[in-house]
């Protein structure tokens, strides 16, 4: 793949927010090797092409008691970006929602370390619209950026993007969320993530736990994103492999959004008012979910799941909100994501 040179372009106002979703491919394992080493043959999902994945870590009420750092993600740095005079060149970056906290703070990492290297990053909001994304990468390439790092809205829609990036000899890295056609995915330049399945396995650890394994549940999803619908994998695979007796009743999308978790919660409890447990595939939906529990006056009843370890979501389960949120560490994926991209400037091999 042939590499672009940019004239530096001037960075774009970071309005940052968060939400969050990511995407791997790991069964029970970590995704690394015992020497540390990343090991793409990952037994969750069929990953094609070099990347590494972050493996999730349970966030439990003991863990917020003693965590001084619960409203703010783990990884992220303090100091300031360098300002250098002149720019080497100018990354293009594309994410699902700028008003996500998670997102909000890779954009300012990214920011930091691209800095540091001597580029400009110019972070812009999918706004969750694939179309849009589509539509930022074509500015990406007409602005000849050295580099663009996308978390896809939707993780097929984006493909046209990808494609059109890799014609233009530009290379994709992908963060958070995977590409979901295998053919993208060999198009992608290297892929950093969270091992969501993973993840989801101890999402179903903690609900097993806390339920006794038996009883009616719900789990509030996101089908668009690969990485949330490897969540709900790792969560499923877990109860199934552990003899659970746990039923789940229902499975609604809650956008990754706490109004809209809130209104599938409702959802569901109104067509299964005896439900013992609740998963939301990040945050905001179990946040959202949470606030239905209590206008329904079972909060004694009904168990919440998180994921992402977001400040909102710490903060959940040391009030006692969340009983778990499955963490990810969004400070090391915006770092390792610049990372990769400066061994591909130097020519190492990915």
């Amino acid at each position: 793949m042939k590499r672009t040179r940019f004239l530096p372009v001037i960075v774009s106002a970071l309005a940052l927010s968060l939400v969050s979703c990511d995407d791997k491919n790991s069964s029970a394992g970590s995704g690394m090797d015992s020497d540390g080493g990343t090991d793409t043959a990952f037994s969750g999902s069929v990953f094609e092409g070099a990347g590494e994945f972050i493996p999730c870590e349970h966030y439990f009420f003991a863990d917020a008691e003693k965590d001084p750092n619960r409203e703010s993600f783990a990884g992220a740095s303090s100091d300031e970006a360098t300002q250098l005079e002149e720019s080497k060149g100018t990354v293009g970056m594309t994410c699902m929602n700028l008003n996500n906290p998670f997102f909000q703070l890779i954009a300012q990492e990214m920011e930091k370390a691209a800095s540091a290297a001597g580029y400009t990053l110019k972070a812009m909001d999918g706004k969750g619209d694939a179309a849009l994304q589509n539509t930022q990468i074509d500015e990406f390439i007409t602005q000849k950026c050295d580099a663009i790092f996308l978390n896809p809205a939707d993780s097929k829609a984006t493909g046209s993007g990808v494609r059109a990036a890799h014609a233009a000899g530009i290379p994709v890295f992908t963060f958070d969320i995977q590409m979901e056609d295998i053919e993208v995915q060999k198009l992608v330049t290297y892929h950093v993530g969270s091992d969501n399945y993973q993840g989801g396995r101890l999402a179903g650890e903690s609900m097993m736990k806390a339920t006794g394994g038996i009883g009616k549940i719900g789990i509030i999803n996101l089908p668009e994103a690969n990485s949330c619908k490897k969540r709900v994998d790792g969560f499923k695979d877990y109860l199934t492999e552990n003899n659970s007796k746990l039923e789940i009743v229902a499975e609604l999308n809650g956008k990754g959004d706490r109004v809209k978790g809130a209104e599938v919660a409702a959802d569901m409890l109104a067509a299964h008012g005896d439900l013992v447990g609740i998963f939301g595939i990040n945050d905001p939906c179990a946040l959202g979910a949470w606030a239905s529990v209590k206008e329904a006056g079972k909060l004694e009843q009904i168990t919440i799941i998180g994921f992402d370890g977001s400040p909102d979501g710490k903060i959940g389960v040391f009030e006692k909100k969340l009983y778990d949120t499955p963490m990810q560490f969004p400070g090391q994926m915006a770092t390792k994501t610049v990372e990769a991209f400066l061994r591909y400037v130097a020519g190492d091999e990915l």
